[in-house]
């Protein structure tokens, strides 16, 4: 299997991100979509629009932030869905999973990211 990393989307293309996979609900500012070089988008993988404003980016609410959102990635039919294909692509290589916050810690790409190598684990197991 392949490897699973993040990145902030702003960084630069390398050559080495292999399959390329937008995770935010929002197209991140000030980025086209070539210099993007996108795989993917998928959006609906992303916190769901009420969780996110809640969420506000505020580090004091992460932890809660992460419970109510791994409760969407376990209960939403199509996360679900999409959480199936990213784990796919890893069959053929290396998935990075590109989110645009500020924040390389509080945010919700390292709790999907999390959830992710959950669900790999125990799959290989």
């Amino acid at each position: 299997m392949g490897d699973l990393f993040l990145k902030r989307v702003y960084v630069p293309y390398d050559g080495s991100d292999g399959f390329r996979i937008l995770v935010d609900r929002v197209w991140p500012r000030g980025i086209s979509k070539e210099t993007a070089k996108l795989t993917a988008w998928q959006k609906e993988v992303a916190p769901s629009p009420e969780l996110r404003k809640w969420f506000c980016h505020k580090p004091e609410l992460f932890e809660e932030f992460r419970t109510k959102y791994i409760e969407e990635l376990r209960s939403d039919e199509l996360k679900q869905k999409l959480i199936n294909e990213i784990i796919t692509l890893t069959s053929n290589g290396r998935v990075t999973l590109l989110y645009g916050s500020k924040d390389p810690v509080y945010n919700h790409a390292v709790v999907l990211l999390d959830e992710l190598n959950r669900i790999r684990s125990e799959v290989n197991a």
